[in-house]
């Protein structure tokens, strides 16, 4: 009796795992299921939930225990590096990157993300990168690899290509007042390694926290550079990634206020308190409420002698 709850869920975990694979078979194109995209966000997850989970054996090759490594791999990326490397195109290594490469001025603050790219693996350690052209091509280089071996998601190459290609466009056409200066980029990302230091992170961390709060309090239409650079070549005084830099401004003063983790847990206090939730003493289960039914049930009559 005690093991059912058990059965259930494996059962259940063992049908929709399979349903939902069979439906992904079936209803998406072969050039989709092949993305490394889809092999790590979906099949991995998929995997794991059939094989582990609901215990169905036979449907996946035998190459390894997939289990002993799942868990570890998504710990290891600490779910805050795994979501800055999706939302890579708001996060402040890139952007600071972009500015002070199109500005001209910014060949120091290259090297020095590149550097912090490099610990983290996402870039070849022994190279040498001067300008965003060749960060791009050592990103792609990695990023694809990193995929395939720790289920990582890829960061999206060639639209940050498409990105960059047009901010260079646009850069062109916007006055040099609405411009931000070279030192002014300089400063955040110095304020950037002083919280990465003080908190004892990463820089990458640091970086992808302040990306995931930066997709979630600025307006979507601002933080795709191209797009501020032509609000900013039309509009007088509209100084190009204002917005984004003053958000980048004030998250780092503010993890510098209270910390790491309890930004962190302001910026996601919404799950957090779903999850605790669960604990509370009055949030009745599902489980609690089957069982009071049943107790409530009178016992059906005795059969006459």
């Amino acid at each position: 009796m005690l093991s059912l709850p058990e059965r259930a869920v494996r059962s259940l975990s063992a049908l929709s795992g399979g349903l939902l694979r069979e439906l992904g078979n079936v209803a998406l194109p072969a050039s989709i299921r092949r993305t490394t995209l889809y092999h790590t966000m979906v099949e991995v997850a998929l995997r794991f939930l059939i094989e582990e989970v609901g215990q169905v054996e036979g449907i996946y090759p035998a190459e390894g225990k997939l289990a002993e490594n799942f868990l570890l791999k998504r710990t290891a990326s600490h779910g805050i590096e795994l979501l800055g490397m999706l939302a890579f195109h708001a996060s402040p290594i890139w952007i600071l990157a972009a500015l002070a490469d199109a500005s001209g001025g910014g060949l120091k603050l290259i090297h020095e993300i590149s550097e912090a790219l490099q610990e983290e693996g996402l870039l070849e350690r022994d190279a040498r990168f001067d300008s965003m052209e060749q960060i791009l091509d050592g990103l792609e280089k990695t990023s694809s690899h990193l995929a395939n071996t720790l289920n990582l998601p890829p960061v999206d190459i060639p639209g940050l290509r498409r990105e960059w290609a047009q901010l260079k466009s646009e850069f062109e056409t916007i006055p040099p007042k609405n411009v931000p200066g070279v030192e002014q980029v300089e400063q955040i990302w110095e304020k950037l390694e002083q919280a990465a230091a003080e908190q004892h992170r990463s820089v990458f961390m640091v970086s992808s926290l302040i990306a995931i709060s930066t997709i979630a309090h600025v307006p979507a239409n601002v933080i795709w550079l191209s797009r501020a650079a032509r609000s900013a070549a039309r509009r007088t005084g509209k100084v190009l990634g204002e917005a984004i830099l003053d958000h980048y401004t004030a998250a780092l003063a503010e993890i510098g206020r209270t910390g790491f983790v309890p930004y962190w847990t302001r910026e996601f206090r919404p799950y957090l308190r779903g999850a605790a939730s669960q604990f509370a003493q009055e949030h009745e289960s599902l489980t609690e409420r089957l069982l009071r039914r049943d107790a409530a049930t009178p016992p059906p009559p005795a059969a006459p002698e």
